[in-house]
């Protein structure tokens, strides 16, 4: 259908890091037949508060349909495989915007959209593909006709969200890939789990928990592996009230830093940091990123979780892509089961993860700790993989245990260790070959075919230890914290640990790490072969999903690092 009557006037502020730029338009257009979008999912843990006022202010994030999306994941694993000479040749983000920012017709398109509705109070990002905008209820539900907007409560939280499903006009569908803020609630944290002593804990005091210099001698990292270069950094992401409280990582480091170089403070807080209790999450991120990958300059995004309209995860994304510079490794450990998100949002999402990667950063993503997860389906199971675990454009961490719990030993599955094949994301060729080993190899073992789909991304692809950590939080040292929420922040540590090094010797990063860390086939990495991970309580499985085998396993991945090796492999 043709515009009629376009005009657009867009009036920009001089971008800041960090910040969003202004965009203001005046817009007429006509609307036209409506398609229904997005997902209702109300988790059990929130109460609906009722209907919100016609004059209640809330704030939907709109992402615009990118340009040359298949181009950006060529160029993602070109600069990412090492054996092609654009290896490592990432790209700015002002080359990224070029290449994926929305056309001109995708612009006048939505923007008329919002105009017609008296919507002006709109922010965009450097990259021009996602819009927020301001706007009160009565607007909103105008806007998207269906939707009624309640206020749901969870424990301190509050937010905004469409009690029924709603639609947009069929030409601006087009040009959007999703509405953000109308249905999705904010991700859950990955279950940590603080651990009481049983049975592998009968000996009390025999075995003190993991701590840093465990990590260190397990993981073969010596008191001269710290960071020195200038130009190195790294980062964890905390949302949904997470809070960590600067005494507590100078209590940490205090307790068990005394061996190494470190930093006791962190470099940057971008966000603001909320009041109250430190969370266990937030503490044991930043502890263990910064006592793994000591010495380096380590940021924290931070994010309260009481925006009222708006998933904190979302706002992460939105920063990435409206900030020049970026530390190169980001750890987070946070996720939602695949089958409660729209396939739209999540490639939408995936498609965010490929614009970092090509830049150079690392993301890595917590497995989760359930498993492979078991979704209930009338007399049928299936298990239930994790999103963003299951993008094939982050590197996801699982979980180990060391086999014998009162020393430094090998290690074994950890039960909890989250992983799988996902049932929206096709298998990458990167890993292609080792998924099919590990299929062909425990073929006459594996679970149910009808309980997860073989052709679909498998994870984790790396592991670390994560079983009994100890974490100082609200200046309390606390041990038996498990989860890979902690194996996380070690690898992403160890990583830019070598970064680091690289740096030094004038090689670009490490970027997206998948594609490499295949073709190394677990060269640098301890092998894991032993021990299940949970799934579904039924006849047909009694609980046991995957198990770890030689090479790769949706358990544990390639294994847990040996960082000399690992180092010597990653430097060239």
């Amino acid at each position: 259908m043709l515009l009629s009557s376009t005009f657009v006037h867009i009036v920009k502020k001089k971008p800041h890091e960090g910040l969003l730029t202004i965009v203001k338009i005046w817009v007429d257009y006509p609307e036209n037949a409506y398609v229904q979008l997005d997902l209702i999912l109300v988790p059990h843990d929130w109460r609906d508060a009722g209907r919100v006022s016609a004059e209640e202010e809330l704030q939907l994030t709109f992402a615009l349909k990118q340009q040359n999306v298949e181009e950006l994941e060529d160029k993602l694993m070109k600069v990412s495989d090492p054996d092609s000479p654009l290896y490592g040749k990432h790209m700015s983000l002002e080359e990224v915007s070029s290449l994926v920012r929305p056309s001109e017709v995708t612009w006048k398109v939505v923007y008329g959209w919002l105009q017609s509705h008296g919507i002006r109070d709109c922010d965009t990002v450097l990259t021009q593909d996602f819009l927020q905008c301001t706007m009160s209820a009565k607007q909103a539900e105008e806007l998207l006709p269906g939707s009624r907007f309640h206020r749901y409560i969870s424990d301190n939280r509050s937010v905004l969200r469409s009690s029924a499903p709603y639609s947009v006009p069929d030409e601006v569908h087009l040009h959007l890939d999703f509405v953000g803020g109308v249905h999705r609630f904010p991700l859950k944290v990955q279950e940590l789990t603080q651990a009481t002593p049983h049975s592998k804990h009968s000996k009390a005091g025999l075995h003190l928990g993991v701590t840093p210099s465990i990590l260190r001698q397990r993981y073969n990292l010596s008191a001269s592996d710290v960071g020195v270069a200038a130009n190195n950094s790294q980062a964890v992401a905390q949302f949904l009230e997470q809070y960590y409280h600067p005494a507590d990582l100078t209590e940490f480091m205090s307790l068990f830093g005394g061996s190494f170089e470190h930093h006791s403070a962190v470099e940057r807080v971008v966000g603001t940091q909320g009041g109250g209790k430190a969370g266990l999450e937030a503490s044991l991120d930043v502890e263990y990123i910064m006592s793994t990958g000591a010495n380096i300059s380590t940021w924290v995004f931070t994010n309260a979780g009481r925006h009222e309209s708006q998933e904190p995860f979302l706002q992460w994304m939105l920063l990435l892509s409206n900030m020049t510079a970026l530390p190169w490794v980001h750890t987070i450990s946070y996720g939602d089961d695949e089958d409660s998100l729209s396939t739209a949002y999540m490639t939408r999402i995936s498609t965010e993860f490929m614009k970092a990667g090509v830049r150079g950063i690392s993301l890595l993503f917590a497995s989760g700790d359930s498993g492979a997860g078991c979704r209930h389906m009338g007399k049928e199971n299936a298990f239930r993989p994790s999103f963003p675990a299951s993008s094939p454009y982050v590197t996801t961490v699982g979980g180990t245990s060391f086999k014998n719990p009162f020393k430094v030993t090998e290690e074994v599955t950890d039960y909890i260790s989250g992983g799988g094949f996902s049932n929206v994301f096709k298998m990458p060729d990167y890993q292609a070959s080792a998924v099919n080993t590990y299929l062909k190899t425990v073929a006459s073992s594996l679970p149910p075919q009808s309980y997860y789909s073989t052709s679909g991304r498998a994870y984790p692809d790396i592991s670390a230890l994560s079983d009994n950590y100890w974490v100082v939080t609200n200046r309390v040292p606390i041990p038996w914290v498990s989860g890979t929420s902690a194996s996380t922040p070690v690898v992403g540590g160890m990583l830019a640990l070598i970064n680091d090094q690289r740096l030094l010797k004038g090689l670009p990063v490490l970027g997206f790490l998948n594609p490499r860390l295949y073709k190394l086939q677990g060269t640098g990495l301890y092998d894991v072969t032993d021990g299940c991970h949970l799934s579904c309580l039924d006849e047909q499985v009694q609980g046991k999903g995957f198990c770890a085998a030689p090479s790769w396993d949706p358990v544990t991945g390639w294994g847990t690092p040996n960082y000399p090796k690992l180092l010597t492999v990653l430097l060239d």
